[in-house]
């Protein structure tokens, strides 16, 4: 069993706020858009310290993609900020042609992802944003598990060329990343080494995979835990070479089955290694109303699910 320490619990909107306003102190071409949601993705920092390069474009978010790609055109390095909902299924029109199909230098940041949303309902838990994002050519999609990795993966945004989606959350969750450590696109984390078992998880799930690889040490079970932050590109080599180690995987996301993270491990383990697999994720389901431990809970987004569908692939072994 291993105990992995945390320092507090902070949302990630938050890590992102802290991280756009220290990209903008390193490089003055970093602006930043906001569709009339400044305080919920925490950039009123930025706006305060840098006000002539911060824009409001109010609730005009297809406009504010539109606005962003043409920023890149003078060397600008634009930042787009709503909601998960509306910075991807609102304007993916936006997004393909002006952004993607050009290769723009726009970082797409998106907040209140998945069910942790909470209140708001189905219309605003985007859980199918990953599939959108990943699938489009150009693209690069990240999902850091906290706020110091959503800081550090921020300021790797904005240091990246080309069209970035950061993707990251409202709850406070553990603060577990070590404060000073760089991030590198493209690049697994191995959290806990294990022998009989590989769980990768995105985003939140992360720390929700550590709660379970303990519960599973109680099993006598020994849980690998990934924290797989890039989805695209996939860190293929870390995938391959946990699998071959622990012979089985687990995958776990805040997203739905079809198109997130689950798929694309099991696409590098089909042309790889093929592997047994079981996935964690929101089975071809809109959300709804309920605070966020109870959609985690009753959508199977949780400590129990992971375990099991750990007990679950291992019988498949």
């Amino acid at each position: 069993m291993a105990k992995i320490a945390y320092t507090e619990k902070k949302d990630t909107r938050s890590g992102f706020g802290a991280g756009l306003l220290e990209a903008g102190k390193k490089d003055e071409n970093v602006v930043a858009l906001c569709a009339d949601l400044t305080g919920s993705l925490k950039m009123n920092a930025f706006e305060d310290e840098f006000p002539d390069r911060f824009f409001q474009v109010g609730i005009a978010e297809a406009n504010m993609m539109g606005m962003a790609a043409g920023l890149t055109m003078g060397g600008k390095i634009p930042f787009t900020g709503t909601f998960a909902n509306f910075s991807t299924g609102r304007v993916y029109d936006q997004i393909r042609q002006s952004i993607a199909y050009s290769n723009k230098n726009v970082k797409i940041a998106a907040s209140h992802a998945g069910l942790t949303l909470g209140e708001d309902g189905a219309t605003h838990q985007i859980l199918e944003d990953i599939g959108m994002m990943k699938m489009l050519p150009n693209m690069t999609v990240i999902c850091p598990a906290d706020y110091n990795q959503t800081k550090a993966a921020t300021i790797a945004a904005a240091e990246f060329e080309g069209p970035v989606y950061l993707r990251f959350g409202r709850p406070k969750v553990p603060n577990f990343t070590a404060a000073d450590k760089k991030f590198e696109i493209g690049k697994a984390d191995v959290i806990i080494e294990g022998t009989d078992v590989t769980i990768i998880a995105t985003g939140h799930l992360v720390w929700i995979a550590i709660e379970a690889e303990e519960i599973l040490a109680e099993k006598g079970i020994s849980a690998e835990v990934i924290n797989m932050a890039t989805i695209k590109p996939l860190d293929a080599q870390a995938i391959i070479d946990s699998a071959k180690k622990t012979g089985c995987v687990v995958t776990a996301e805040e997203h739905q089955y079809n198109g997130g993270l689950g798929e694309s491990v099991a696409r590098v383990l089909g042309q790889n290694t093929p592997t047994p697999i079981e996935m964690v994720a929101v089975d071809d389901s809109f959300g709804e109303s309920g605070t966020a431990d109870q959609l985690m809970e009753k959508y199977g987004i949780s400590t129990t699910g992971i375990v099991n569908s750990v007990e679950k692939v291992i019988s498949r072994k």
